[in-house]
């Protein structure tokens, strides 16, 4: 039976927040892609167009066409709003006219190219700024962006392409958009596209063809695009689960808590490595620190650190946490995470380590409910002159001390929970 789990506060404020941007007066839906040319422009106006044969009061705030036929066809069937004409350095630009929009005030509006800087004279700088406004004014909007400007992946773009891009959003106005469809055409059709000259002009495709538009460079760039989306609905059913208090596993996608001890781990990591691996799952090796841990040796000491290390070498994250008991720890971690299954190690020799292990699987059996539990014999090592506390002696199906690191392990991805008491 399992133990009743109270919803996480911080979770718990997370879903009200989530639960009042649906509630506030505009709706954002972002038309995600990899990059130009897969047809996001297209998508939004035939799901706009959609919308106004719904009885929906739709208008075309700015919407670029690249001098696509196809596109323009679909932009014509839409009321559009006159653009802002400002004068730049000698020249006119046509922008998007915030004013107009707001005076106007459609249902749904679209607002093309989301990352785009607006001419000096405009309210805002930006063009996500533009939006903000418009859905604080109680106006759904339908907006198209591309992945390689979402802020957080600048960095990895740029070593990726070769390319810096300058223009970004806050990934925030994506974590708080309503919808995020993903509108995904493979490269190799979309160099296609590029050759019939039906993403730039002739002499830019050409241009595009010979830098930013190699297909190693979309490859990387659908990957980002299908992660950025995957995230974002993973983190909704996160925030959903945790503020609910849900116990039992969801299986809408494998992930993998492997828990290591100090004793050998490396053929349990491995394993694990392999299960993950079949699975194409997420998978994180956690050791949990215990009061007991001042007590361990520096050989254990190290060990922990060599098996997380090789955990992280392998594609793991390796994690630490802490807590008075193991098997306590890491099912509230495997709950607030959705982990699907639990891979521990059972020593192979006998003695008080086999009945300590023995003590933790049986727990982590007992109290597991929809979460799987893998026990995998671990690799025979020198015994440590370390005994067991007398409650654990006293309570073998009690919860467990396991003794841990002296200090926190260096992670890449740091996970922030840390020891406290519960109930």
């Amino acid at each position: 039976m399992l133990e009743p789990l109270r919803p996480d506060p911080d979770a718990l404020l997370a879903l009200a927040k989530q639960q009042e941007r649906r509630a506030s007066p505009g709706r954002l839906k972002v038309f995600l892609g990899a990059a130009p040319g897969v047809g996001k422009t297209y998508a939004m106006l035939e799901a706009a167009i959609a919308q106004r044969e719904a009885g929906v009061d739709v208008v075309a705030g700015i919407v670029e066409t690249h001098g696509r036929k196809e596109t323009q066809a679909l932009l014509d069937r839409i009321e559009q709003l006159p653009r802002r004409s400002i004068e730049y350095r000698g020249q006119r630009l046509a922008e998007f006219d915030l004013d107009a929009a707001l005076a106007r005030k459609p249902a749904l509006i679209l607002v093309d190219e989301l990352a785009h800087t607006n001419a000096e004279g405009c309210r805002h700088a930006k063009r996500w700024q533009d939006v903000t406004e418009l859905l604080d004014r109680g106006i759904d909007v339908y907006t198209t962006l591309n992945v390689q400007h979402l802020e957080s992946l600048n960095d990895i773009v740029a070593r990726v392409t070769g390319v810096l891009v300058r223009e970004t959003v806050p990934d925030a106005v994506l974590e708080n958009a309503e919808a995020v469809e993903l509108v995904d055409l493979p490269p190799e059709e979309l160099l296609v596209r590029m050759r019939e000259g039906k993403v730039y002009l002739p002499e830019q495709a050409g241009r595009a063809l010979e830098h930013f538009f190699k297909e190693s460079n979309l490859t990387a760039l659908r990957e980002l695009a299908l992660r950025a989306t995957a995230e974002q609905v993973n983190a909704r059913v996160q925030t959903f689960r945790e503020g609910q208090a849900v116990q039992a596993p969801w299986p809408t996608a494998e992930r993998v808590l492997v828990c290591i001890g100090p004793f050998g781990a490396g053929n349990v990591i491995r394993a694990a490595r392999r299960v993950a691996a079949h699975l194409k799952a997420e998978w994180t090796v956690a050791y949990v620190e215990t009061p007991a841990h001042a007590r361990l040796p520096a050989e254990a000491r190290a060990r922990v650190n060599a098996s997380l290390h090789l955990a992280e070498q392998l594609g793991a994250e390796p994690l630490t946490l802490s807590g008075a008991s193991v098997a306590e720890e890491l099912l509230s971690y495997a709950r607030a995470r959705n982990v699907t299954r639990i891979v521990v190690g059972k020593p192979s020799h006998r003695g008080w380590r086999a009945r300590l292990h023995h003590s933790l699987v049986d727990e982590l059996l007992r109290r597991s409910g929809g979460i799987e539990v893998h026990a995998i014999a671990t690799d025979d090592e020198p015994a440590l002159s370390l005994q067991p506390s007398p409650a654990s002696a006293a309570s073998p199906l009690g919860p467990v001390p396991w003794p841990g690191s002296p200090r926190r392990v260096c992670c890449a991805r740091r996970c922030s929970r840390t020891s406290s008491s519960r109930t």
